[in-house]
């Protein structure tokens, strides 16, 4: 909600360094400056500052004193236990979608997995593999949205982002990468939610959350100076 240019800044500020961070833009282990961010969005440093101070307790940043503000490396441990939490939440949250959901309001899965399904006959490339992580994000996020959880997703992106760098970095970096079983388990789990099937659901959406920390010894191995050891 907007309520005076100063909140507008913040947000703005904030927002911007948390989606370079999470898309990668800004590289794991690099240091950055409130003076060069703040040219970069043309705001004054104390927007700047005020969103380092959060994206640090987030985990994202990491502030050392007489040493600089770095982008944190990418923790495994913090990985795992977002997984942990995001497969018990999306558990639930896809038992209710059995209960709530009509054919109506599952209409925007529908039209995810037709994207999704257009999206890998294209020639793959770097755009490709990034607008397909976000339908992917978008897909997972309509569940919370159909069972009125979406400050339940919101919440849980505060812990995510350690795990969301991983995934898009497999997405984006591994030649072993397979996108049809991802839109295979999409489609999979959208017909158990139409049939309401909740045994069908519950197991689906447990194997395809498992599958996001998947091939991290070959990631480590290619980008070893991303990860914290």
């Amino acid at each position: 909600m907007v309520v005076n240019g100063v909140v507008n800044v913040k947000e703005f500020a904030y927002n911007e360094i948390k989606e370079q961070i999470l898309n990668l833009k800004l590289i794991p282990g690099t240091k950055i400056s409130e003076k060069s961010i703040a040219d970069q969005l043309q705001v004054s440093r104390t927007p700047i500052r005020e969103a380092f101070i959060k994206l640090a307790q987030e985990e994202l940043l990491k502030i050392i004193p007489q040493s600089g503000t770095f982008v944190s490396l990418i923790n495994l441990d913090y990985a795992k236990e977002a997984r942990f939490v995001r497969e018990n939440l999306e558990t639930a949250v896809i038992l209710l979608c059995c209960e709530k959901a009509s054919k109506e309001s599952l209409l925007n899965l529908e039209m995810n997995i037709k994207i999704q399904e257009l999206l890998a006959s294209e020639k793959v490339g770097l755009e490709q593999k990034e607008n397909f992580f976000n339908l992917d994000e978008n897909f997972h996020k309509e569940f919370f949205k159909l069972t009125g959880n979406h400050r339940t997703w919101q919440m849980m992106q505060s812990i995510t982002g350690h795990l969301n760098r991983f995934r898009l970095l497999r997405t984006m970096s591994t030649s072993s990468f397979d996108w049809d079983i991802l839109i295979d388990q999409h489609k999979y789990i959208y017909t158990a939610i139409l049939e309401k099937d909740k045994q069908k659901a519950k197991k689906k959406i447990v194997e395809h959350l498992q599958l996001m920390l998947s091939e991290e010894s070959i990631l480590i191995k290619q980008y070893p100076d991303y990860f914290e050891r």
